[in-house]
């Protein structure tokens, strides 16, 4: 019997921890899910330095997982959208896009943010400490700040709320919350909340959502409101309400459901409560994993089952509405689904839920109930309930009872008087429920149409509910073109959908839609179309075809030429601009025809054209002449090269515009530029000079500076030269174009301009220039002093303007063009011997300030003239200048003069020291002293006494200086009169100076200096001799430190001759050195004791010498410091005694440590004792109570815990059991009761009871395994297995235990403590697995029985490998199966058939399988084990295999007929290989019925093959068959042929009339008058009246006597012939009239109208240029567009 299959599929589409993710994460507080697509996890890794993260696992695709270094309070994930929420600081919330990486929304609350989640696309729900909000964030209509919903209510303060639940419209919310009860258990509290009456309403429950349901009979849904709730008596309900009753809907019963609660869930609470919607099933998942499954309308529990062993922590339903997404403590997503081809099966072998596995079966589409549905169905029509029948139909699961076969039925039913029929009841029920299809959406629409009512059809299209499909278009063409249109679209019917736009005139959505659909009009006759009917349009669309993506649709010529027969240029121009854009070589003869038809009947545009600069490859030389010839010099100058041409219309420049002119020049060559020009000028200079001018200046660096020059030299032109050269001077760089620029300015008079040119600029030939303004004699000299004066000619200047007696214009120059060349020119003039008054006379008339001084006087001194000038300085003082060069002058002509200069030098400050110490180095040293001094020129100072001896002026400049930098200077050792420097600083400077910081600077430089010997007899000569520097502590200082550096012997005496300086910095000092003895000495003599004894411990190492100085001075401090040495030096006892001398315990974890690794306990003992009078810490009690353990002093040891103590007794009795002091060690941990650690040391101590009681009560891990291991060491399997089933709830422990017991050969005492272990409350799967893995290897017998009865709870790939390596097949098979590995399991049963291989069941398998190549490989396996059943195979896998492929592979067996029931099977899917082959074999079966069908139903074969065969068959029927191939492709001629043979005239007449030909029907009719065959004459005659001419007719009637029989067709022919003729006279009527009046209108009308031919657009009824009245030539083509 086959196995009950449950109603639910279990999933785990990721574990969390498998993707890094902490255990400690995994909780309510930091994972979040709010719907089937992102979980989002807040991760706070345990290491110090690794930031806290985010991490987003996309469930859709789980190689999707983001992670982001977010530090964030809660953070919840978009349900379905990469958008993140983050909370911070319980206020401030935040929304970013993480794909692009853009913050959407922030906002801070006013309360704090206890719970949060999205209740829809948009919106975010928010529940403060006092209210609930939701909050819009992704809904631009409103704005970024939540609205107040309602406020708490008090049942829920102090509760955690944990969920918020509205309905669609948020009409209704509810909040959850939960607290625990005070008499134990979880009690849940909800507020309903009704927004229409804004009341609150207080429930008791655990979960609650919304939903709807449609109830039978109603015209809506019906809002439903669930939640469920266990009370604190255990008792759990749930509670199913309607909300806002619709009075037009049956009332919805209120259910009360109690809900079975298993027995190991006690603790148990409804954690989540959803609606499986497409099934109308609700779903409730508890806290501890447990699933039930109840309808929605009745509330009937349908399945309970449990779906995690952990606990469950938070659940949603997912998107399909098929099920619920749950999360466990584990970290196991788990996504559990309805079994649809398992539910109705599983609740109908309730008898009781019959009904409802009815009506879920009609909701869900379910499988299952179909033969249910199939009797109620036959039961109502045989009693007549027709109406209920039609109900039975309409809502039959998946539409299987809606057929044909059904709608003839029930239109076979009588109707009622005065009701409507049941076929239409039925198509009411069907459109209430959903969609109909093709066959009924037919039946329907025909009579509605008749009865005119096409809003009902389109109203119904908008809906969905209709199928939509040629037929149904075409019925409602006639009625509505609109709504066919829609049809059309909808039933992807292309070409009458083109037809539809069309024919509606929207021929902007044509070209759309075909590209949509994929669908190629003929492009040609439909713009023709659009064109006459609309010509703006057609020109739009043409364009749209031309410029298609995907490349043209249509002939840009032929557009064109279609415009063009039709006189529309201008829409023509428009769609060649359109289509033309790009500018491609290839359409150069269309850019030609373009510009050609505008030049040639609208220049303008022609030249709009032209100046966009469109186009490039059309032919210039023809556009050229064109634009010539119309007027547009500019356009055909633009298209020429031709030099001729070039020159003849360049000349005219008065209808040149001269901006284009100008540009123009750029793209001709420099040779035909310059003759252009001369050309120009040659014409007329006049007119043309302007324009000459304007192009030489654009284009002088093309053409060159020098032939433009050239050019206008030859005519003659100065002015033309001068503003040429104006224009070019200020940017070239060509000497001569300066030059030539500056003689023409000076021809024409622009003295200004030569002025300017010689200022300003930089590129002329300043001699040249110079002797070209000498010779030119100008009446303004200024242009030649600018070229001096720029070059530095002055002397060549004031020699030229003296020779011509030109003193003003020498006074001009210093005055007013460079008073600063003042010094040149009066050196100048004193060279030329010019008399002293016209020199003074000049100087007094410039201004002082503006000349140099330093250069006058430079240049008067190098001539020796120097007191000339002391009459203008001395005047230059009174007028206020103060200038330093003025005093510089002043102080050398005093020094030269000998009046009084230490005066003026001590008291001016005015001059510049270094020069003046400088003139006076060799002329007087002390003067040179005195103003090097004043101004602190300390280099050169140094360097001048040094050089003169001055050693003593020099010692007392230092010292007055005080510089450091100069001090280190001087005592340089590379300084040679350093000594001499010295002595004087020591015997003079020093001793007279009574400043203490300059001495100190001094003091400091010596040292610095490293010039010990000298600062000591420095220091020596300031402190030991009697002066105000005696005293001084910092001087004593130094002198005993550098003394200790450089001359220790005279440490000691300076220690006891000293009082003033600072022990400490000395003592150190010393020590530093090594100097300890010196050190000790003035430690001692300070009586600093402790400093002393640490001298002689830390320096000079001697304990013995610091135990006596203890002695001596027997201080606590002392012995303590002693006692430290001592331990330091592992001389433990005497420490010891020195510590208790000193009565100083501080020191007692250094003492605990060293005594405790040397082994004196009893010296350690006494130290303890001593410390604990004082001290009360953890440490010393320990080592005590530690130290009596190891002395074995037990009894001291229980008396000392039993005492008041601070002992860290476990570490103690840890240690004690780790140095195997185990009596001691049960001590320590008896007297704190650690039953752990108690049971451990009993162990060891061989008392297994007592250790097993222990371990209950410590009820540890590590306790259990160590006391498990001991007792199967000692054979103790009673005493194992009650530890061993403590550890094998714990999975990780479980593993190890096996191998324990394995190791050891205890197989059965494995499995007896697994079995005992499966009835525990915690059994997990490991348990489970690892009992079925023993069973496999010791009791194979078993496996079979034990997964039968827990495969659910089975690691089922640990358990597939066990029976792998077994050899055990049915139950490897029966895994495969229950763990959806149909590949494997088919692969298995055919590896194993002997052992595995029953059909029904593979069969059921191998169509679950998913890999292909399997499918074949089990026809080939079937066809070597059991071809009897290689049909049923067949059957089963034909809608998943390829059909080719297996007639490729019994044709290479020759096994074909074996599957021909598959073939003909499968032949409607019309594939090549399968035709030929069942051809092939009906054939060698003569079954030519058959065969018959297959040809006339297939096409898919070689029929020329086929036909060549059957027409050799001995068999009529068969060549029957061949003539009908050859018929069907159009082998006309070959089929009438072998009809004839056969004698089967009427074939041959119905080949003959399908073939359309006129040839082929008058061959057969001539054969049948040739054979005498009357009857098949006159047949012909009717069935192909329209291919025979009449005169082939009259003829053979004539020739062979056929009057009679041909006569009824004579009559036929001359009646339609008459009425045609009518028609046509009637219509000739008509044009005439209409044309009559079209040419009064044309005779009214002016020719050209008020608009232009360009513009006016298209011209009616113009004469078409080709045949068949088309402008194109070309015969309308069918498209199937109606109405053209």
């Amino acid at each position: 019997m086959a196995q009950r299959q449950i109603p639910l599929h279990v999933t785990q589409p990721v574990l969390l921890t498998n993707l890094n993710i902490l255990p400690a994460s995994i909780s309510w507080q930091n994972c979040t899910l709010e719907s089937d697509k992102y979980v989002c996890v807040r991760q706070q890794n345990s290491e110090a330095n690794t930031p806290a993260e985010t991490v987003i696992i996309n469930l859709k695709n789980t190689n999707d997982v983001i992670r982001r270094p977010i530090r964030a309070d809660s953070a919840i994930m978009h349900l379905t959208e990469p958008i993140i929420a983050l909370k911070a600081q319980g206020r401030t919330l935040q929304l970013f896009n993480l794909e692009t990486k853009q913050r959407l929304q922030t906002y801070t609350h006013s309360e704090d943010i206890q719970f949060w989640r999205w209740i829809s696309q948009t919106t975010l729900a928010l529940v403060s400490t006092k209210s609930v909000y939701h909050w819009d964030v992704l809904d631009g209509n409103n704005p970024p700040t939540p609205r107040k919903i309602f406020d708490r209510q008090e049942q829920l303060e102090n509760n955690q709320i944990i969920n918020y639940v509205t309905n669609d419209d948020e009409s209704w919310s509810c909040l959850v919350g939960i607290a625990s009860h005070p008499t134990g258990g979880i009690r849940g509290n909800m507020q309903l909340f009704s927004k229409a009456r804004n009341v609150s309403q207080p429930l008791e429950g655990h979960a609650a959502t919304f939903g709807s349901l449609r109830l039978e009979g109603a015209t809506s849904d019906t809002k439903l409101f669930a939640f469920a709730v266990k009370s604190t008596s255990g008792e759990a309900k749930i509670n199913i309400v309607e909300v806002d009753h619709n009075a037009a809907n049956p009332p919805f019963p209120k259910r009360l459901i109690p809900i079975h609660w298993p027995a190991e869930g006690t603790g148990d609470f409804p954690l989540g409560i959803h609606i499986a919607h497409k099934y109308g099933i609700l779903i409730v998942v508890t806290k501890f994993g447990f699933i039930h499954l109840h309808d929605l309308e009745t509330g009937t529990a349908l399945f309970l089952n449990r779906i995690s062993e952990e606990t469950v922590f938070t659940t949603v339903r997912d998107d399909d509405g098929t099920g619920v997404v749950v999360i466990n403590k584990r970290g196991q997503v788990l996504h559990s689904t309805i079994r649809e081809d398992a539910l109705i099966p599983y609740i109908m072998e309730n008898p009781a839920c019959a009904e409802i596995a009815y009506k879920l079966a009609s909701k869900g589409g379910l499988p299952g109930a179909d033969q249910l549905y199939s009797a109620r169905f036959e039961n109502l029509m045989q009693q007549g309930n027709y109406n209920e029948a039609a109900k039975v139909a309409a809502s039959s699961p998946r539409g299987f009872l809606r057929t044909a076969q059904t709608m003839n039925r029930l239109r076979q039913v009588p109707s009622q008087p005065g009701q409507i029929t049941v076929l239409l009841q039925y198509f009411g029920q069907l459109l209430d429920k959903g969609q109909l299809n093709k066959e009924e959406t037919l039946e329907l629409a025909r009579p509605v149409f008749v009865q005119g009512r096409k809003h009902l059809i389109e109203k119904w299209q908008k809906e969905g509910k209709l199928f939509c499909s040629e037929e149904l278009g075409d019925l409602a063409k006639p009625h509505d073109l609109n709504l066919a249109l829609a049809i059309y679209k909808e039933a992807n019917v292309p070409q009458k959908t083109v037809a539809a736009l069309a024919e509606l005139g929207h021929f902007d959505l044509i070209l759309q839609y075909c590209e949509s659909v994929g669908y190629r009009p003929d492009y040609n006759v439909l713009l023709q179309h659009i064109i006459r009917v609309n010509p703006e349009k057609g020109a739009e669309f043409a364009s749209s075809l031309a410029k298609h993506e995907g490349g043209p649709l249509i002939s840009i010529d032929r557009v064109v030429d279609i415009f063009q027969s039709t006189g529309m240029i201008q829409q023509a121009t428009a769609f060649l601009l359109d289509v033309l854009s790009n500018n491609l070589p290839e359409e150069g003869h269309l850019q030609t025809k373009l510009l050609e038809m505008n030049l040639l009947q609208a220049p303008q545009v022609a030249d709009a054209i032209l100046g966009n600069e469109m186009f490039s490859h059309y032919d210039k030389a023809r556009v050229a002449s064109l634009c010539e010839n119309a007027g547009l010099l500019t356009r055909a100058l633009e298209h020429t090269d031709d030099p001729a041409a070039i020159k003849r219309m360049i000349v005219q420049t008065d209808k040149l515009p001269e901006e284009w002119l100008l540009n123009y020049f750029g793209q001709l060559t420099v040779e035909l530029s310059l003759e252009s020009l001369d050309a120009m000028l040659t014409s007329n200079i006049r007119q043309n000079l302007q324009s000459v001018i304007q192009i030489a200046r654009k284009y002088s660096d093309l053409l060159g500076a020098t032939r433009i020059i050239d050019l206008l030299e030859k005519h003659r032109t100065a002015e033309g030269l001068f503003f040429f050269l104006g224009s070019i001077v200020n940017v070239s760089e060509d000497p001569d174009v300066h030059f030539k620029y500056i003689e023409a300015a000076t021809t024409v008079g622009q003295l200004n301009e030569v002025e300017r040119i010689c200022r300003e600029s930089n590129y002329y030939n300043p001699e040249k220039v110079k002797n070209f303004l000498k010779e030119a004699n100008l009446t303004e000299q200024l242009p030649l002093m600018v070229v001096c004066d720029r070059f530095n000619m002055i002397h060549d200047l004031v020699l030229h303007l003296y020779k011509k007696q030109q003193f003003k214009a020498i006074e001009v120059y210093v005055q007013r063009v460079n008073p600063a060349r003042t010094p040149q020119v009066i050196g100048g003039l004193l060279d030329v011997d010019c008399d002293e008054g016209v020199i003074k006379s000049l100087l007094g008339s410039v201004e002082p300030s503006s000349v140099p001084i330093d250069e006058l006087v430079a240049e008067v001194e190098s001539r020796n003239r120097l007191k000339l000038l002391l009459p203008y300085l001395e005047q230059t003082l009174a007028a206020g200048n103060q200038q330093q060069a003025v005093y510089n002058a002043l102080a050398k002509i005093y020094i030269d003069s000998n009046n009084n200069p230490e005066k003026f030098l001590k008291e001016n400050d005015q001059y510049d020291t270094l020069v003046v110490g400088k003139y006076c180095e060799k002329r007087d040293p002390n003067l040179a002293y005195i103003a090097y001094s004043k101004g602190q020129n300390d280099l050169e100072l140094i360097n001048v006494t040094n050089e003169n001896a001055m050693f003593k002026a020099q010692a007392r400049y230092l010292l007055d200086r005080a510089d450091s930098e100069v001090w280190d200077y001087v005592l340089s050792p590379n300084n040679m009169h350093r000594r001499s420097l010295v002595d004087q600083v020591i015997s003079t400077a020093v001793p007279e100076s009574t400043d203490p910081d300059k001495v100190s600077v001094a003091v400091k430089a010596f040292i610095t200096g490293d010039m010990p010997a000298e600062l000591i007899d420095l220091l020596e000569k300031i402190i030991l001799e009697p002066s105000g520097f005696s005293d001084n502590p910092s001087l004593q200082n130094l002198l005993m430190l550098t003394a200790a550096k450089s001359d220790r012997g005279r440490m000691l005496g300076y220690i006891h001759q000293l009082e003033h300086y600072t022990p400490e910095d000395i003592s150190q000092q010393c020590i530093e050195v090594g100097m300890y003895e010196e050190a000790f000495e003035i430690y001692k003599k300070h009586q600093s004791h402790v400093d002393a004894v640490n001298v002689l411990i830390d320096h000079i190492v001697s304990i013995d010498r610091a135990q006596d100085y203890a002695e001596q001075i027997d201080t606590a401090e002392v012995w303590s410091r002693v006692a430290k040495a001592q331990l330091d030096g592992l001389r433990v006892t005497d420490s010891i005694e020195s510590y208790i001398r000193a009565g100083d315990p501080s020191n007692f974890l250094e003492v605990i440590e060293i005594g405790t690794h040397s082994g004196k306990d009893e010296d350690l003992i006494k130290f303890l004792r001593m410390a604990r009078k004082t001290l009360r810490e953890v440490p010393v009690d320990t080592a005590l109570a530690f130290c009596y353990a190891r002395t074995n002093q037990l009894p001291e040891l229980e008396d000392f815990l039993r005492a008041t103590n601070v002992a860290d007794v476990e570490a103690s009795g840890d240690k004690a059991y780790e140095e195997g002091y185990h009596e001691a060690a049960k001590i320590f941990y008896t007297s704190i009761s650690n039953w752990a650690k108690l049971a451990t040391t009993l162990v060891h101590l061989e008392d297994y009871q007592a250790a097993v009681e222990c371990a209950r009560k410590a009820n540890s891990i590590k306790v259990w395994r160590q006391v498990n291991e001991a007792c199967v060491a000692k054979k103790e399997f009673r005493l194992a297995q009650i530890c061993g089933l403590n550890l094998i709830v714990h999975a990780e422990e479980l593993t190890e235990l096996e191998k324990q017991y394995e190791r050891n050969g205890y197989f059965d005492e494995l499995i007896s403590l697994l079995e005992a272990g499966l009835g525990l409350e915690r059994a997990h799967m490991g348990m489970f697995t690892s009992l079925g893995i023993a069973l496999t290897k010791y009791h194979s017998e078993r496996v079979m029985e034990h997964l039968r009865l827990f495969w659910s709870r089975i690691n089922i790939p640990k358990m597939i490998r066990a029976c792998e390596e077994a050899h055990l097949w049915p139950e490897l098979i029966f895994l495969y199966v229950h763990y959806d590995e149909w590949d494997n399991a088919a692969l298995a049963m055919m590896e194993r058939a002997a052992d595995a291989w029953e059909h029904q069941s593979f069969k059921d398998t191998i169509t679950k399988a998913t890999n292909v190549e399997i499918y074949y490989r089990a026809l080939g396996f079937y066809l070597e084990e059991q071809p009897t059943l290689l049909t049923d195979l067949l059957q089963a896998l034909t809608p998943r295999i390829d059909v080719n492929r297996v007639v490729r592979m019994f044709l290479k067996s020759d096994n074909i007929p074996l599957i021909k029931p598959f073939l003909l099977n499968v032949q409607s899917q019309n594939k090549r290989e399968v035709n030929n082959a069942l051809n092939d074999l009906l054939i060698e079966e003569e079954d030519y019925k058959t065969l018959r069908d297959s040809v006339q139903n297939n096409d898919n074969y070689d029929a020329m093959d086929l036909a060549q065969r059957l027409e050799r068959h001995d068999l009529v029927f068969f060549r029957q068959i061949a003539a009908n191939i050859y018929r069907k492709n159009k082998r006309w001629e070959k089929s009438i042929a072998l009809s004839k043979q056969d004698k089967l005239f009427k074939d041959a007449i119905e080949t003959a009339a399908m073939s359309g030909k006129t040839d082929v029907v008058e061959d057969l009719l001539r054969y049948f008058v040739d054979i005498g065959s009357r009857e098949c004459y006159v047949g012909m005659l009717y069935a192909c009246y329209d291919l025979i001419r009449p005169d082939v007719i009259l003829e053979i009637s004539w020739r062979h006597g056929l009057n009679d029989f041909t006569m009824p067709y004579m009559i036929n022919f001359l009646a339609q012939q008459a009425a045609t003729i009518e028609m046509l006279k009637k219509d000739n009527e008509e044009r005439k009239a209409r044309e009559a009046s079209q040419q009064k209108k044309e005779e009214d009308t002016p020719i050209l109208g008020s608009r232009l031919m360009l513009t006016q657009g298209p011209i009616a009824n113009a004469p078409s240029p080709g045949p068949y009245g088309r402008p194109n030539g070309v015969a309308p083509q069918p498209t199937g567009y109606a109405g053209f």
